[in-house]
């Protein structure tokens, strides 16, 4: 084993590889950015290294500066957590040369996966069953329509470096094709340096099954499947293992192809060979393909450690250190199921638009697993993918753990940004889901009822202007005395942009009277603290005139200072503006041309993904004011339309 590894990456996943290299008493060094210099990872690590800089390619992306990093401070061995440098053979080339050890895969294994072209033709020649299309080297778009069409519409063009849901679009007429393929070339180039894309036909009931595998070189065992399904934009969502409704006989099947995959390279780690099944007429061993193979541990690995009992990262170290497999296939079983939610800094209403911001309260409940990279106080940036924690539950059944989740969801208490919290509860309770109905269009058909945010209940607005004013701690005997009557208070609060007047009157310390907008409500302390209504109180945090009652759909509601003078909003649409902190990708328009509601006017790259920004309404380009290329900040006026609605008559 190793006396001293460096991990080359930062948040959640650094903090997860530290937490075992603690258990086995492995010396950890971390590395950060400028921007992490007092981040969770930084802290957890026995040596920190400073790589300077803010974005990815400043920091985390140098591959020269890391291999320093480790030599410097007496590291053995890289470890490179998933994203970033995890699958560049280059790094894996560079690590070994200066005499270190690359906890992961050959430079080889990785080069054969990178191009998803490539790797499937190398499968099928494995006897791994892939799914029908295009990989070959000609570009051109009327050669790839050709192909298309020959495919049988829909297609989905991917990317072939990379993955993400980068360079990815779902084309459904032939008509459609030439705009999406041009967008995806361009996303693709953006991301990847790499504009080559394949088409494969779309399955249209499909579901997203991966496979765990592990080989030390020479053997491979899989440690069964994982349901990647709840996907929104090609990005997994809550992930579930094992998967439901599988058969014995699918099991096996995925089971030996994902293994032969793995030993058809060589494979030495920990891996994922990821499968598209077709769902339609329920889960069959002809009805899976192979999609493509990550040479890395995956974001949802913590569901797999739930259903085997092993610790992949521990399994990484040691192979990485010349030990043979830990186990044979037979020795392996499952126990029970696993869910897991991937909580993100993100504006749902919004359009699912990640959120940057300070995590004033950050709190999970103690039953589960909740692997996260930040803490209460901690800043979400700009620069990097903005997720917050990864929230796990374990239980005997599917059933069993499909309930713990959803109480982790309503215990998990954020404060200070906007989260998805309150989407994943809508998801968990999904009645779909919930009979294990997956697919990955079920977020996209029932988006609206699973965005949809309730209207507040006076009770838990109630309870925010207790906090907000103080009274919600245990009553003294003489709160809210008055000789002759009693006190009554008046606080106007809001919830958004809506506004609620409030009225509070306490006839005696133990009970509260409050009146939302029309609505009466009774605050009552008893043995077990305030109950509304006869219900029991929620937990809160106050930060100022600002209050966040928890549950599965958090209440913010804030104290209004009632000397403001109300403003009228804007929306006239003349100005598009940044709606987050980025890099503006691309600019289609120039001053004097006429646009339609809906055209695409500019990109913008922020936190990993491509924002395109949309004309609200018909008009004309008075003025672009940004260039491509410039960082922008979040509000940053970029085009203006004419005032005036008939210029483009």
């Amino acid at each position: 084993m190793f006396d001293t590894i460096l991990i080359a990456n930062r948040g959640e996943i650094a903090c997860r590889v530290i937490d075992t290299c603690k258990r086995l008493g492995v010396r950890t060094v971390a590395v950060h950015s400028d921007v992490d210099a007092s981040a969770r990872h930084v802290a957890m690590a026995d040596v920190a290294v400073s790589l300077g800089g803010a974005t990815p390619a400043d920091s985390y992306l140098r591959g020269d500066a890391i291999v320093e990093a480790a030599l410097r401070s007496g590291a053995q061995a890289i470890h490179p957590g998933y994203g970033f440098l995890s699958e560049n053979p280059d790094f894996v080339e560079a690590v070994e040369a200066a005499g270190l050890v690359f906890i992961g895969p050959s430079a080889g294994a990785i080069r054969a996966m990178g191009l998803k072209d490539a790797a499937k033709a190398l499968m099928s020649e494995a006897g791994v069953p892939v799914v029908p299309g295009y990989q070959g080297a000609e570009q051109g778009a009327d050669h790839l329509a050709a192909e298309a069409a020959k495919i049988g519409y829909p297609v989905l063009i991917k990317a072939v470096a990379g993955g993400g849901g980068k360079g990815m679009r779902l084309v459904e007429t032939a008509e459609a094709f030439a705009d999406a393929l041009l967008s995806a070339q361009s996303e693709a180039q953006a991301a990847f340096g790499n504009a080559h894309v394949l088409i494969e036909k779309f399955i249209t009931s499909p579901r997203h099954i991966e496979v765990q595998v592990f080989g030390d070189g020479d053997r491979a065992v899989h440690l069964f499947e994982r349901d990647c399904s709840l996907q929104r934009r090609h990005q997994k969502v809550i992930e579930e293992a094992p998967a439901p409704g599988m058969t014995p006989e699918m099991r096996d099947a995925m089971g030996s192809a994902a293994v032969r995959a793995a030993e058809a390279i060589g494979y030495k780690g920990a891996g994922t060979v990821e499968f598209i099944v077709d769902g339609s007429d329920g889960l069959r061993p002809d009805g899976f393909w192979f999609m493509e193979m990550n040479t890395r541990l995956q974001v949802e690995h913590p569901i797999t450690e739930a259903i085997t009992g092993v610790d992949l990262v521990e399994w990484q170290l040691r192979v990485a250190a010349g030990s043979p497999l830990p186990c044979a296939q037979e020795d392996l079983s499952l126990k029970g199921h696993a869910f897991e939610a991937r909580l993100y800094a993100e504006d749902v209403p919004a359009g699912f638009l990640p959120a940057t911001g300070r995590l004033s309260h950050l709190a999970f409940p103690e039953t589960v697993r909740a692997d996260t990279g930040v803490r209460s106080g901690d800043v979400i940036s700009p620069y990097y993918d903005p997720m917050i924690a990864k929230v796990v539950v374990h239980g005997g059944s599917r059933n069993v753990a499909l309930r713990r989740l959803r109480q982790a969801l309503a215990d998990t208490e954020v404060a200070g940004t906007v989260t998805n919290l309150a989407f994943l509860s809508a998801l968990a309770c999904h009645d779909g889901f919930s009979k294990g109905h997956v697919d990955t269009g079920l977020i996209g058909r029932d988006l609206d009822a699973l965005t949809a945010i309730s209207d507040p209940a006076p009770a838990a607005i109630a309870q925010a202007v207790l906090a907000l004013v103080g009274l919600d701690a245990e009553p003294q005997s003489l709160n809210g005395f008055s000789l002759w009557a009693p006190l009554h208070q008046e606080i106007p609060v809001a919830v958004g942009e809506t506004r609620h007047a409030v009225r509070l009157s306490v006839r005696q310390p133990e009970v509260i009277h409050v009146t939302v907008d029309d609505t009466d409500v009774e605050a009552r302390f008893g043995p077990n603290g305030w109950r509304f209504d006869g219900q029991a109180g929620r937990s809160v945090f106050v930060e100022g005139d600002t209050v966040t009652v928890f549950g599965a759909q958090s209440l913010i509601v804030r104290r209004i200072d009632p000397l403001d003078v109300e403003t009228g909003a804007g929306g006239s649409g003349d100005v598009i503006e940044a709606p987050m902190p980025g890099l503006v990708r691309s600019v289609f328009v120039t001053a004097g041309d006429s646009v339609s509601r809906g055209d695409r006017l500019a990109v913008l790259e922020a936190m990993k993904m491509e924002h395109a920004l949309l004309a609200a309404r018909d008009g004309v380009v008075a003025e672009v004011m940004v260039a491509e290329g410039a960082q922008v900040e979040a509000g940053a006026a970029l085009i203006r339309l004419d005032s005036d609605t008939e210029a483009a008559a």
